[in-house]
Parts: structure tokens; sequence; C-alpha cells
């Protein structure tokens, strides 16, 4: 093998080297120490208040489970017909939710059921919500720590 075949050889060991360096930091890589984990909040506009919570509290991770959104206007009135997409992934891994969450049910009173949550894996997630209702579009997302 000749100078080119080995320098091309070295080059390729270096840079996989270092996404292996990089790639290990991110996973294990500890949440902010300051992050919010609060299950109820407002969204980025202050349109809606929301709330979200797994329908099993005891849901565990790698399988799929249901969670239950309630959206309320600012002053606590519940939002019924919205619409409601789902997001979301684990910001320090650089990846999204390894399934395509979605509203299955209106439940009244400003509650909806998703369904198709999974969690694969422990560590710091986003869950992203982007609701659309009578008041506009706006956007909430919660983390979560598992």
């Amino acid at each position: 093998m000749g100078l080119k075949g080995r320098i091309g050889i070295a080059l390729g060991a270096v840079v996989l080297a270092v996404a292996a360096a990089v790639g290990y930091m991110m996973f294990a890589m500890a949440p902010p120490s300051d992050l919010d984990l609060a299950r109820s909040k407002k969204t980025a506009k202050g349109l809606y208040a929301v709330e979200i919570a797994p329908e099993n509290p005891a849901f565990e991770r790698n399988t799929l489970h249901s969670w239950v959104v309630t959206v309320t206007t600012a002053d606590g009135a519940p939002v019924e017909g919205a619409e409601i997409a789902v997001d979301g992934g684990m910001p320090q891994h650089g990846h999204g939710l390894p399934t395509a969450p979605q509203v299955t049910a209106a439940l009244g009173d400003g509650r909806y059921r998703i369904e198709g949550v999974r969690f694969n894996m422990s560590g710091w997630w986003e869950f992203k919500l982007h609701i659309k209702a009578a008041a506009g579009e706006d956007d909430v997302t919660f983390n979560l720590s598992l």
C-alpha cells in the first residue's frame, strides 16, 4: 500500500474516533441542572394553558403508551375542537421521537388523548405540542426526564 493509501486510512480512523467521542459525550451528558420538568405550563405566546399526564402513571420505557393533554384558554376555559400536532425527541442525542404520536380522541373539557407515545431510552426528552384552536396557533414544549 502506498503513502496515499496509508494517509487515507489514518484520516478515516481519526474521523471515526472523533465521531465516537462526540457521540459518547452527547450520550453521557447530563441534562441541564435548571431543566423545567413542569407538566403544566402556558404556551409560548400565552394563548393557552396546557397540562400533560400519562394515562398510566406507571408506564414503562420502550413500550407504547398514551398521554392526556388538557388545553384551556389563558383564563381557564376548556378549549374544544383543537388541532394538536405532536413532536419532540432527545435534544442531547439529536434525534426525534421513535414513533409518530397522534391525537386519537377528544375526551371533553379540553382534554385530548395522544396515543402512540414511546420513549425508547432513559434521559432527557422534549415533548412538543403545536395547538391550533379558536384563539390562534401556539406551541409548548415539555421536558421529561426518564
